[in-house]
């Protein structure tokens, strides 16, 4: 975990539907994240969850409409001093109701009040039935909120408590997750920009059964998809076999040989960024077998492999004015040597080298000891997690981005 992510305040307000119960998981992994925790609960909201059950959570009193204007907590001014704690304020679920007074700037309430107060990041996630979601009105009052400087996060389609099928469900909490960190993010420098972001391994068939591929996991490029996304970039990712792209703002495309992968590449070639993170295999068999290649009474099996295009050096070929590449070298030896090599062959600004070798570094890893040249010939070393290395990737892609 950065460390901008450590000890963030939060003011959570949680409205009346029926996805209130996740808010209580969402509340764990803010607390399991080291965040600071203040809730505030409508008066619908106490139907659904309990008061007691959040306090104890959070380890902090739950904030309710009695204390608004109460002749007990009102001197407080709750809406005030909560909104000025905060770093950032999330409303999950954000009713119908509520997103609508969010719109009308209503102040009647707690919650309509601390939305008015607040000048930290606003991050709502609205969730109800699709037929009030669609309703024009609703779709009004989520322009006018986005308008207000408001991130408001489409719902998920699927099954809805109320037995309908559509969109209207609040998404999960490692959605809600990511969304809190983006809104806390400290830096903004990739708005405006797109990015094309290959992850993990390609698979080179043989026959129906058997591939030539490696032990990528893909960790690497969906962290860089992560970051550039938090900093507020428009990112692509296309992803090999096995990859989890966690990521949920990003645009996922899922792939399974090299040619498939440089097919989806060359379909977002214009992007200002491209950042080619994937393990791609140089080799496949010149021939795939239709059916299973048997073993009995064969001892040996001879393969005929031929090269696989070289997607960095296709889009190196076909860059255009402005846009910025960079590449990643795994390699086992002369490390810097090996990667300055692929870097001007390929035509790249930048390229990003570790030794697979090293403990901590190779495939799969959480960690990663990098060491990257760019076209200026400086070379940065950097050790950390993946999430960490990503953050600065990014940081000399925004000065070749400047230059």
């Amino acid at each position: 975990m950065t460390s901008w992510k450590r000890g963030r305040k939060v003011l959570l307000g949680i409205s009346g539907g029926i996805s209130a119960y996740k808010a209580i998981d969402f509340i764990r992994h803010l607390v399991k994240a080291d965040c600071q925790v203040e809730v505030i609960l409508t008066e619908g909201a106490q139907a659904f969850v309990s008061p007691l059950v959040i306090s104890t959570l959070t380890g902090r009193r739950c904030w309710l409409e009695e204390d608004f204007l109460s002749h007990d907590r009102g001197y407080e001014i709750p809406h005030i001093g909560l909104t000025d704690w905060a770093d950032v304020m999330v409303v999950a679920p954000c009713t119908a109701n509520v997103l609508a007074m969010g719109a009308a700037g209503l102040s009647g309430t707690l919650l309509g009040a601390a939305l008015l107060a607040a000048r930290c990041p606003v991050v709502l996630f609205p969730a109800m039935n699709v037929k009030m979601w669609e309703h024009p009105a609703t779709q009004e009052n989520v322009r006018r909120c986005s308008q207000w400087g408001y991130q408001v996060v489409p719902p998920e389609e699927g099954a809805l408590a109320c037995g309908y099928d559509g969109k209207g469900r609040l998404p999960s909490v490692e959605a809600l997750m990511e969304y809190t960190w983006r809104a806390l993010c400290p830096k903004r420098d990739m708005e405006g920009r797109s990015f094309l972001i290959t992850a993990g391994p390609t698979w080179e068939f043989l026959d129906p059964v058997r591939f030539i591929s490696n032990p990528s996991t893909g960790k690497m490029g969906v962290e860089l998809a992560r970051a550039a996304w938090y900093r507020g970039g428009d990112v692509t990712l296309v992803c090999g076999p096995g990859v989890k792209p966690d990521v949920p703002g990003a645009r996922v495309e899922n792939v399974v040989s090299a040619e498939d992968m440089l097919e989806k590449c060359l379909e977002f070639r214009d992007s200002d960024v491209i950042i080619k993170a994937a393990a791609v295999g140089d080799y496949r068999a010149s021939t795939v077998q239709g059916s299973k290649i048997k073993r009995e009474g064969m001892s040996t099996l001879a393969l005929e492999l031929v090269s696989n295009p070289d997607i960095a050096a296709r889009l190196g070929q076909l860059r255009r004015d402005g846009q910025v590449l960079v590449g990643f070298a795994a390699e086992t030896d002369n490390l810097i040597d090996n990667a300055l090599s692929k870097m001007r062959s390929k035509g790249l600004d930048a390229i990003v080298a570790n030794d697979v070798t090293r403990q901590g570094c190779g495939f799969g890893s959480d960690t990663n000891q990098v060491s990257m040249v760019d076209r200026r010939g400086r070379r940065m070393d950097f050790q950390g997690t993946k999430e960490e290395v990503a953050h600065f990737v990014l940081d000399v892609v925004t000065e070749l981005l400047e230059e």
